[in-house]
Parts: structure tokens; sequence; C-alpha cells
């Protein structure tokens, strides 16, 4: 089982950039689906960004795709989430996740996920 924990949240003001990063703790490699995730107070968690298991494709939520840029350095078991020009409605807890069943193609279906971190807040203020 892996354990991800997530690093690189704070409080910015409109147009502030951040980049999130998340640790997977495992005794195996990381060749697996990972994504990052959020859900902001009274809403549902929704899917931000997902890449695949040798990181050479992304996927985005089309809303994000021209500010946020997911990569993963898997030598050290890593994943990022480089946010730019942020707005309030960015603000949210932003999760890491993994599918580490080994799918052989990756989905930004949420249920899919079966490893999960704890989050780290990201707000943006106006």
């Amino acid at each position: 089982q892996v354990q991800l924990v997530e690093s690189g949240g704070g409080s910015v003001q409109a147009g502030g950039s951040l980049r999130l990063s998340c640790a997977a703790s495992t005794y195996s490699d990381i060749n697996y689906c990972m994504g990052w995730f959020r859900q902001a107070p009274g809403k549902e968690r929704e899917g931000v960004a997902i890449i695949s298991t040798r990181g050479s494709s992304g996927y985005y939520t089309d809303s994000l795709k021209d500010r946020f840029t997911i990569s993963r350095d898997n030598a050290k078991k890593m994943l990022y989430l480089s946010m730019n020009d942020l707005q309030p409605e960015d603000t949210a807890m932003y999760y890491c996740a993994a599918d580490t069943r080994r799918r052989i193609s990756c989905s930004m279906a949420a249920d899919l996920y079966d490893c999960w971190g704890q989050g780290t807040q990201v707000t943006v203020s106006s």
C-alpha cells in the first residue's frame, strides 16, 4: 500500500502561483495513474488533472488546462501540480490520488483511485 502526502498549499492573492507536491511512500515503484483532485466547501470533489504512468501525457479539466500543469518524477516518487494565475474559485482542498491497480489507461473518475492523501489547502483571495 502506498501512502501519499501532499505539501505546497497556502494562501495567495489572485494572479499568484503555487506548486503542490505529493510524496509517495512505498517500497515499490509508482508506475500507475496518478492525479490531483480538489474539493471546495459545499461542493463535490472534482478532478483537476491526471497523468499517465510514465508522465508522457497529462489530462486536465478543460477549464484549468491553460493554467495548471501536472508532472511526475517516478524516480523520486513525486507528483506535482503547478498552478498559475490562481483565482478565488480555485480555493479548495487539493488531494493527490493514485490508482494502484495499474490500469492501462488513466481516467479522471475519482472512484477509480484507491489511494488518497490527506490534502493540502489552497486559498486564493481577491
